[in-house]
């Protein structure tokens, strides 16, 4: 019964002064949504690199010839360097015993016509296990096999963006493109897989038979990367370190420094998260920031009104009012700013990355244990800025609070 009697008394207090209550809500509301909006971005730009990185392939390194560089964000290869070869693929599949696979591949820009159309896309010369190794899926017709492979066939197989600019909608399957005015028979179109972690269009491709890129596009008899899949996750470390020695021991490098790099996509998925997950607790804690702020007006808000009800006080405190009474009774008031204030400060923060989400501004997952920290966090963050002035207010001796009017 107090306590119905102590949240109706506040709340009467609250609605005679509906701006400053507006103001402190507000602080408590721009916080609490400010903490739901960005770790929802920050959930969904984590989720976006950690699926780019998944799309090249589970359990994957990546051994490129030379050495690679980041440059301005991108990885840049340093150096031409042809000691790279593909029996050093088949090497790594037949004597590593983590590795599941391997398969060597190389690209190049090149122009492709077709008809009156012609385009400048990235060639790949694989071989029928990069597919596999890559994660790369046919939309429509047909992988190249092996056999087609040892044969140096002209057959292609478009990436969806290469067959979208060539061909728009229509089937390209037995068609025939010329690559470098050589034809090539179109036998497969990939599915679709977006951009990759350097921002690349991975779907801006043509792949070709290994065998016939380098000899009737390239005229090299090098490869450029290696493409190693482990057995597993916990073997991919062990993989590399296999991979690593062999190459070693077959370049003859001795005390020489490493003539390739190995990138591993396992090790480079974790530092993916763990960067993602740095950023969005900095952020969020910039975030956390509004909701202090938040606090400090309810502290200013509850200072005020302490100063404006002392008469109130002392009356209360004369007829037999408790200190605990006064006390919790501006404990409440404090906790009807902030409750509210955390509800739709939650609220409007899932409302702001569903429509960030929804126009394509930004990718966005909605963070629920986010909300529901950030307004448990609001509501104690309101009720420890008013224990200060709900003290102050109980400690106020009644002769001195009738006096103070």
């Amino acid at each position: 019964m107090r306590i119905r009697r102590n949240l109706l008394l506040s709340w009467e207090i609250l609605a005679a002064h509906k701006l400053r209550t507006f103001l402190s809500v507000m602080g408590i509301i721009i916080g609490v949504a400010a903490v739901v909006l960005i770790v929802s971005m920050g959930r969904g730009a984590e989720e976006r690199i950690l699926s780019r990185i998944r799309s090249m392939g589970t359990n994957v390194i990546i051994v490129r010839a030379g050495q690679v560089r980041l440059i301005a964000g991108r990885q840049r290869q340093m150096n031409t360097v042809n000691t790279l070869v593909p029996s050093d693929a088949r090497a790594i599949a037949e004597e590593c015993p983590s590795v599941a696979s391997a398969a060597a591949s190389i690209g190049r820009k090149m122009p492709v016509k077709w008809g009156a159309g012609s385009i400048v896309t990235k060639v790949v010369g694989t071989s029928a296990e990069g597919f596999w190794i890559r994660n790369i899926t046919i939309r429509s017709g047909r992988r190249f096999d092996p056999q087609e492979g040892r044969a140096a066939r002209r057959v292609a197989i478009l990436g969806h963006t290469v067959s979208r600019d060539l061909f728009g909608n229509a089937d390209p399957i037995g068609l025939q493109v010329r690559i470098r005015r050589v034809p090539f028979e179109v036998i497969g179109v990939a599915a679709p897989k977006g951009v990759d972690v350097n921002g690349d269009d991975q779907d801006d491709v043509i792949f070709v038979p290994l065998r016939t890129a380098m000899r009737r596009l390239f005229n090299v008899a090098y490869v450029e990367a290696v493409c190693v899949q482990a057995r597993d996750a916990q073997a991919s470390k062990l993989a590399e370190e296999e991979a690593r020695n062999l190459l070693r021991q077959r370049h003859r490098l001795r005390d020489k420094p490493d003539d390739f790099t190995i990138q591993n996509q396992v090790i480079l998925l974790e530092t993916e998260r763990e960067m993602s997950r740095s950023m969005s607790l900095l952020i969020s804690s910039v975030a956390g920031i509004s909701l202090l702020v938040g606090g400090i007006g309810i502290l200013a808000v509850m200072l005020i009104s302490v100063r404006e009800r002392t008469p109130e006080i002392g009356l209360r405190r004369a007829v037999g009012a408790l200190r605990r009474d006064i006390r919790n009774q501006f404990l409440v008031e404090a906790g009807l700013i902030a409750g509210p204030g955390g509800v739709l400060g939650a609220v409007f923060g899932v409302c702001a990355a569903l429509a960030m989400s929804g126009l394509g501004y930004w990718e966005a997952i909605i963070s629920w244990p986010a909300g529901a920290v950030a307004f448990v966090f609001s509501v104690s963050l309101g009720m420890v800025f008013g224990i200060y002035p709900a003290m102050r207010a109980a400690r106020l001796e009644p002769i001195q609070a009738l006096r103070a009017e």
